[in-house]
């Protein structure tokens, strides 16, 4: 069952109602009929699609959309009482001039309490300097919150560093995925160490997150290694996000530990496991990869769903699948790592699906539209899988334009750390220009010598499957 359907399950009549009745108001009647199809009947996807008269790519995005309306249903409900909560805090100073100092100081303790429960630390910084203020006639009182206060303000600057280095960590992890760099890769480590050396400062159950985010992926995607000691780690992890139910961020963290998991199997063949990951967390693709990259690489979930078309030989299932997930995606162009992976996701399905014309477009948009030359690898990796564009859509004109700015680029970087590339370009000379005898022999021969010398850092050519299926591509060009 689908982590969707398992949601709806568990969803109380009260709340079930409440989703029921609002989808119906606002005319989205058959997210509706889905809601009370998988809370109500045991019916198979297949069924589900011809009752609601859907294809394939229209019922996955009918999925998405349910999901994030149960989202943001249950979000509204778990910020009520911390809302709630919220507003007493900026009510303290009226509780001063208002009560009795008896009952002020039983409020605000009374507040603390509750504070604490929610784990909402900026709220409690207030809580303790009006107490210590309140008690400056009681110096053993007085000095208590006033050492509370001092400590709280100090663990508050911490994690305000933490989150800082949190997000500056994948940032330059976003870089070295494009570029491979050494340097790169030694940033990432003192990032890494830095953030142990601040979460090491308190026992914090927040800190501890935000440190395991760190090491575990920097441990699953740079150092390339699995220890069976993860799975304790996710497993503390989400202990603490059930103890801390109501707590907002804790809930949409959720997908970031979903994530790591899926990382996790795919270095340790636990192909179940991976296949379950990547079909939760589908539903929820295009805002992870846009609102998460402060707390994880988050288009790298990209890679993996393609990865994972590819296993299954779904892959043109791709292309319809992402245009109607994607349909209100906000590119953020600012994040070049981001915007090439999501940019590679969209090429590839196109490619998959025989769309060539359209993956070109795609790609010229990229060169057009940003700047790459600060990644030159990236810049060459771009224009090699347009030229490869070009040839299924044999364009000799283009090809051979591109062509000679792909060997201009070569040149500059040395053929010694462009093997790949110059492969590739013999590949597509070979399609594109020899007679079918004997083409199938020498391109099997190229592909062959491809797949040994493919680049760590990022090539869209490490995500498509250079296989006998796309040697045929290439014979019948």
């Amino acid at each position: 069952m689908s982590k969707l359907k398992n949601i709806i399950k568990q969803l109380s009549t009260k709340d079930y109602t409440a989703i029921y009745d609002s989808l119906i108001n606002s005319n989205a009647e058959k997210s509706a009929y889905l809601l009370k199809f998988m809370r109500e009947k045991q019916l198979s996807d297949t069924r589900i699609m011809e009752e609601l008269e859907v294809n394939n790519n229209a019922y996955y995005t009918l999925r998405s959309r349910l999901n994030q309306k149960i989202e943001e249903y249950l979000l509204q409900e778990m910020e009520s009482p911390r809302t709630s909560l919220i507003k007493k805090v900026a009510t303290v100073h009226d509780i001063i001039f208002t009560k009795k100092r008896a009952i002020a100081i039983a409020s605000l303790k009374k507040l603390e309490k509750e504070l604490i429960d929610y784990d909402l630390s900026n709220e409690l910084t207030i809580i303790y300097k009006t107490l210590k203020k309140l008690l400056i006639n009681s110096p053993e009182d007085h000095f208590a919150y006033s050492q509370l206060y001092n400590r709280h303000v100090a663990y508050m600057l911490a994690l305000d560093k933490a989150e800082d280095m949190l997000g500056n960590y994948f940032k330059k992890y976003g870089e070295y995925f494009l570029t491979g760099s050494e340097s790169d890769k030694i940033g990432l480590e003192l990032m890494q160490s830095e953030m142990n050396n601040i979460a090491n400062l308190y026992q914090s159950h927040r800190l501890f997150v935000f440190q395991s985010f760190v090491n575990i992926f920097h441990e699953l995607k740079v150092l390339k290694v699995a220890r069976p000691e993860m799975e304790t780690t996710f497993e503390a992890i989400q202990t603490i996000f059930d103890q801390y139910y109501l707590d907002a961020t804790y809930y949409h963290l959720i997908l970031v530990l979903d994530y790591l998991k899926i990382e996790y199997f795919k270095l340790t063949d636990s192909t179940t496991r991976l296949n379950k990951g990547i079909d939760d967390i589908s539903e929820s693709l295009p805002m992870f990869v846009s609102n998460y990259s402060l707390y994880t690489f988050s288009p790298a979930i990209l890679l993996a769903k393609q990865k994972y078309y590819l296993a299954e030989r779904t892959e043109k299932m791709m292309y319809g699948e992402s245009k109607e997930l994607f349909e209100d995606y906000e590119i953020n162009k600012h994040n070049l790592p981001e915007y090439v992976v999501y940019m590679n996701y969209r090429v590839s399905g196109c490619f998959f699906a025989e769309k060539y014309d359209e993956a070109a477009k795609f790609l010229n948009n990229l060169l057009n539209e940003t700047s790459l030359k600060k990644y030159p690898n990236t810049f060459l990796e771009v224009k090699l899988f347009l030229a490869l564009q070009y040839v299924m859509l044999k364009d000799h004109d283009l090809f051979n334009q591109l062509v000679n700015s792909i060997q201009r680029q070569i040149r500059l970087l040395g053929k010694d750390e462009c093997a790949h590339a110059i492969l590739i370009i013999k590949i597509c000379k070979t399609a594109l220009n020899d007679t079918k005898k004997g083409k199938k022999t020498k391109l099997s021969l190229l592909v062959d010598k491809l797949n040994l010398v493919l680049p760590q850092y990022y090539s869209p050519f490490n995500y498509i499957n250079l296989n006998e299926s796309f040697i045929d591509k290439l014979v019948e060009v």
